[in-house]
């Protein structure tokens, strides 16, 4: 990458970043347009319960997730021998083609289907894109080459996912998903015009990517990011009711919170890639002892409007300064399988999402009330700690400091 100029390298980087801001855009906005697609794909159950329509419509956002943890280890598998610029393209246009049929098909069974098949390049893309970043970081920028494209995620969550939404609630969900696949193809031009060629891993294979897989510390770590993250999904996903009818605010106040967490989210992912590129068992467990204490903060302040959003930014920063460690990590205990490791990262994180949604979910409908998830959030966080614990101390290399050789 020597050949290439500060000024194209950042150009570069911010492509790749680009597609982050995508993605962030279709796996989010289905979430605030619920609505507007349960009453447009489901008009026979609309007309009966509102409710239940809507219940029915979050199979998309279901749909989406299954589409991530299938998709992440079998295109890692399939693509092993591929370069990374060429799978990244091939990503990009498979997120358009399935956003676009998501906007397009015109039967709920349909949609459901398109958003599985958009969501299946979703692990594969923050893989390969993050390792294509770190090589045109250097070497030893691991952790901070794949905060650069997750940052992409957390900036979507900060403006985009607002604007598209609002774009959704005026126009229509499908000219939103639109606009989505509009970005998509944008970030494929973008990396097609500015990300040099980057040779592929010497030895890499499908076999090398599948023998990932049979490695115990694989499975751990990955336990470790879908036990440990969901603590951030019990609280993320039940911050609207917590807004209302906790802390007493008008709705209109949800979309403000949610940016209190994405600015945290950014902030947290910026620093967190710094930090574990230069101590990852360090940056590792003080991130879930500071995730832990946040969502603790969460449920003890939230009543308040002051308390409310400044522990909302304080859980999005200490939950993502984990996200850049946790995926070197993965990296890490997966050599020569530096994708399937980034890939499998992004399952676990994806099964977070699920388990930490339907774990709050239970505790409410038991009657524990709105802030009862952020209580459930800290033993998952906690949880999350004593399996990172573990697995550094099962480690040979407890302070994974070694490079890892990027192709």
């Amino acid at each position: 990458m020597d050949q290439l100029t500060g000024r194209q390298r950042w150009i570069a980087l911010l492509a790749l970043a680009l597609g982050g801001v995508a993605i962030g855009l279709t796996e989010f906005v289905a979430m605030g347009l619920l609505p507007d697609m349960a009453r447009d794909l489901l008009p026979d159950a609309w007309a009966r319960s509102n409710e239940d329509a809507v219940a029915r419509a979050g199979w998309v956002i279901t749909a989406y997730a299954l589409g991530v943890v299938a998709g992440a280890p079998l295109i890692a598998a399939l693509s092993a021998r591929m370069p990374r610029k060429r799978l990244v393209l091939l990503l990009l246009a498979l997120f358009t083609a399935g956003t676009l049929a998501s906007a397009v098909a015109p039967t709920f069974g349909l949609v459901l289907v398109a958003r599985f098949v958009a969501a299946m390049p979703h692990g594969a893309y923050f893989g390969a894109a993050g390792l294509l970043a770190a090589t045109l970081m250097g070497p030893g920028s691991e952790a901070r080459g794949y905060a650069t494209v997750l940052g992409g995620l957390t900036l979507a969550n900060v403006a985009g996912v607002p604007a598209i939404t609002l774009l959704g609630q005026q126009a229509g969900w499908r000219p939103a998903y639109l606009a989505i696949a509009a970005v998509f193809l944008l970030t494929l031009f973008a990396v097609l015009a500015t990300v040099p060629d980057v040779p592929m891993a010497a030895g890499a294979s499908i076999g090398t990517e599948l023998r990932a897989l049979r490695r115990p510390q694989v499975w751990l770590v990955a336990a470790t990011a879908a036990v440990g993250f969901a603590g951030f999904f019990a609280v993320d996903s039940y911050i609207a009711p917590v807004t209302t009818e906790v802390t007493g605010l008008s709705a209109g106040a949800v979309p403000w919170v949610l940016v209190a967490v994405g600015l945290g989210m950014t902030v947290g992912n910026a620093l967190g890639g710094w930090f574990a590129d230069r101590n990852l068992r360090r940056a590792t467990l003080a991130g879930f002892g500071c995730s832990i204490a946040a969502v603790v903060l969460f449920a003890l302040v939230a009543r308040s409007p002051v308390g409310l959003f400044g522990a909302a930014f304080l859980v999005g920063a200490a939950s993502l300064f984990l996200g850049p460690a946790l995926q070197a990590r993965l990296i890490t205990v997966a050599p020569g399988a530096q994708l399937m490791g980034a890939a499998v990262n992004q399952s676990a994180m994806n099964l977070a999402n699920s388990l930490g949604a339907a774990l709050g979910g239970l505790v409410i409908a038991g009657g524990y009330g709105y802030l009862a998830p952020a209580w459930t959030g800290v033993a998952l966080a906690a949880g999350g700690l004593a399996l990172a614990a573990t697995s550094f101390a099962l480690d040979r290399r407890p302070r994974s400091a070694a490079p890892v050789a990027i192709g």
